[in-house]
């Protein structure tokens, strides 16, 4: 069966949100949000249309994971959780922009996601 544009934007937000539970994870805290983001941006960003909302929901998800980044080490546990919990809700609606209003665009239709001008889902469970 083929890939999806749909399947890629799920698969995406599934490792941001791998990403901010594992967190802290090895890395330098510095690279953690363009690691969430780096999977939409490589199989999704450049698929759709640009689209102020999806852009604005990239950016709410690249906040969230600098404030999860920028937690203390010595925070307490809740502080934490509230940070990872931001996160996983700002890429929750990340993807379910890109799903409700993102649109094919040509780079996409040639990789056999779909037909340019086409919707990427028709509803948010695909």
């Amino acid at each position: 069966m083929a890939v999806s544009l749909a399947d890629l934007v799920r698969g995406a937000s599934a490792e941001a949100r791998r990403l901010a539970a594992a967190f802290p994870a090895d890395g330098r805290k510095d690279d953690f949000p363009w690691a969430v983001i780096a999977a939409f941006d490589a199989d999704v960003r450049g698929h759709v249309e640009r689209d102020r909302r999806i852009e604005d929901e990239r950016d709410r998800v690249l906040i969230a994971s600098v404030t999860l980044a920028e937690t203390s080490g010595d925070a307490e546990a809740d502080e934490w959780d509230r940070a990872r919990r931001h996160l996983v809700r700002a890429v929750d609606y990340l993807e379910e922009t890109v799903l409700r209003f993102g649109i094919v665009n040509r780079a996409a239709a040639q990789r056999g996601y779909g037909a340019a001008g086409d919707p990427v889902s028709t509803s948010p469970e695909g």
